[in-house]
């Protein structure tokens, strides 16, 4: 599953910079996760890094985009041009 962010968002942007992806911009009134380029962090990191630093837990799976670890991993392998 790709991740979003819910109305919680309180604009700290601490979440950002985290994202291996660039997945992660800013919308018009909170952040917002691109769920073409979210990866879960799969293939960077054991964790999704925005979820570690979010200080008000507002960054939760996004069950409109169920992907296997299998669909992630091969996101990430576009993503990164390690795709063959």
């Amino acid at each position: 599953m790709a991740l979003t962010i819910t109305d919680d968002c309180i604009n700290c942007a601490v979440c950002e910079p985290e994202c291996p992806n660039l997945a992660i911009f800013e919308g018009e009134e909170i952040f917002e996760i691109d769920p073409e380029r979210c990866t879960e962090c799969v293939g960077h990191f054991d964790e999704p890094q925005c979820q570690m630093v979010c200080p008000v837990d507002c960054i939760p799976l996004d069950p409109e985009r169920v992907e296997s670890k299998d669909e992630l991993q091969k996101k990430y392998e576009l993503l990164t041009g390690q795709g063959a």
